[in-house]
């Protein structure tokens, strides 16, 4: 959008002749303000379209082992790798194949405005800061990259948050419980009042900070380094799905604390724990399971479903934009 704005600007100035203040808004530049406002409408939408898609194939990719993280996240059970496959075994088994998907529906109708919204507001914040720091179409230093990333993040869990609670309660309760998304927000306002579906927004903020941040810093300065060393203005998609893989283990790995927190308070009323704060609820962690074990549980889970997630999300949003700008040239 930077480059679209930047091209846009100079061909102006570029083609028209030096006017009077009272001509300021002439036809032909109140013409060429209507296109650059189209033109903006159509990046919005496009990154719109590109993160919802992004967002939605890369959450159905892992469904399975999110499904069996949250589960050991909100148990006191202890954690291992044949633990969490057995797990996988044993719900395919007795529930069927689709049963790893459960929750997938709420992930869905959480997840398709959360990356939709997040990686649009990515693109925003990098041509504001980047307008604000005169890097304007070009690469971001640093700073700014992490803070572009961190914002963006912090907008779509605002938005979004309690289908991201709404997700958690059906992959940790049994069908019979909630029949579908509806049903959830019904029994939870009927019986836990309104106030619970914000329940562990606190600790969510908190995560998603560090997570978007440095995911996004991760990947754009991947690609910043590709172009410089490689000579190549795209890196391969191959090699994207490498450089958001290392952005969603970076990432995910400085958060992960706070997302075990922020799970444990989200399903407070249906697994026995009570409805406590974040250092309240940080402390019984700490106490029943210990500092590393407790808080880092599921951890080495993310670390295999991490990386496929956010390389697929990365590489769909990137292949789609530029899809998306072929099309329209």
């Amino acid at each position: 959008m930077g480059n679209g704005v930047k091209e846009g600007t100079v061909r102006l100035h570029e083609d028209a002749e030096p006017v009077l203040p009272s001509q300021a808004l002439s036809p032909p530049l109140t013409a060429c303000s209507c296109a650059f406002l189209q033109s903006d409408r159509r990046e919005v939408l496009g990154s719109l379209l590109s993160g919802a898609l992004a967002g939605a194939l890369a959450k159905t990719a892992v469904a399975p082992l999110d499904r069996t993280k949250i589960i050991f996240q909100v148990s006191s059970k202890r954690f291992s790798a044949k633990a969490a496959f057995r797990l996988l075994y044993f719900t395919y088994l007795h529930e069927g194949l689709l049963s790893l998907w459960r929750g997938n529906s709420a992930t869905m109708v959480r997840v398709v405005p959360y990356a939709a919204i997040q990686f649009s507001a990515h693109e925003e914040y990098k041509r504001i800061l980047g307008r604000y720091y005169g890097f304007r179409g070009e690469a971001l230093p640093p700073w700014p990259r992490l803070l572009a990333g961190a914002l963006a993040g912090t907008t779509a869990a605002s938005l979004t948050y309690p289908l991201d609670l709404v997700r958690a309660r059906m992959a940790v309760t049994p069908k019979e419980m909630y029949s579908n998304i509806f049903h959830v927000f019904i029994r939870i306002s009927r019986e836990e009042g309104l106030k619970t579906l914000y329940h562990g927004f606190t600790p969510t903020v908190l995560g998603v900070i560090p997570y978007a941040g440095l995911s996004f810093f991760t990947y754009e300065t991947l690609k910043s380094l590709h172009r410089e060393y490689s000579g190549r203005p795209q890196p391969h998609p191959f090699e994207r799905m490498v450089f958001g893989a290392c952005a969603g283990i970076i990432g995910q790995s400085a958060s992960y604390p706070l997302d075990v927190v922020r799970r444990r308070m989200q399903t407070a009323g249906v697994t026995g724990h009570p409805h406590a704060s974040i250092a309240r609820t940080l402390r019984a962690i700490v106490r029943e399971e210990g500092a590393v074990r407790g808080l880092y549980k599921g951890l080495s889970m993310n670390w295999l479903k991490g990386p496929i997630a956010v390389g697929i999300s990365f590489t769909t949003f990137d292949l789609t934009q530029i899809l998306l700008r072929h099309l329209q040239s």
